[in-house]
């Protein structure tokens, strides 16, 4: 399955990106959720983010970042699920700041995922739509200080 939630944003891509960063993360975490960063190492290729649920479930999620790149357009890094809490089975996440103006970009989360079968995958999809969204308001006050 697929979500790709799209948000416009004061700034540079490049400097937006540069932003992608430990604070940043913090300020992303979903208020529902008693979640601590047990490992964050950054947003280039090889690091590693390591968190720590207590709830609403009590589980480790392990990722690692796959890939980044930077062209004129756009800037992006990908991170993929190593560990992933039941009932996920695959996480594919690619930030991606994309220019629209020298002053103004998007930032796109495009997530792709699995349950272990079809039907949790379903389940899934809500919840992690509703965990995603609220960064696009947050987005839009983070990057208002630019």
């Amino acid at each position: 399955m697929n979500i790709e939630i799209k948000t416009k944003v004061n700034g540079n891509y490049k400097d937006i990106m540069r932003q992608f960063d430990k604070k940043l993360f913090e300020a992303l975490k979903p208020s529902h959720a008693d979640m601590k960063i047990i490992v964050f190492t950054g947003s280039k290729k090889g690091d590693k983010v390591h968190l720590r649920f207590h709830s609403p479930i009590k589980a480790d999620w392990i990722s690692h970042i796959t890939d980044d790149g930077e062209n004129e357009k756009e800037s992006f890094f990908i991170d993929e699920g190593l560990k992933l809490p039941f009932p996920m089975s695959y996480w594919k996440h690619k930030h991606i700041v994309r220019k629209i103006t020298d002053s103004t970009s998007y930032i796109i989360d495009d997530i792709t995922f699995k349950g272990p079968v079809f039907f949790l995958s379903w389940l899934l999809y809500p919840a992690i739509y509703l965990g995603f969204y609220p960064r696009k308001k947050i987005y839009k006050k983070y990057f208002s200080k630019i």
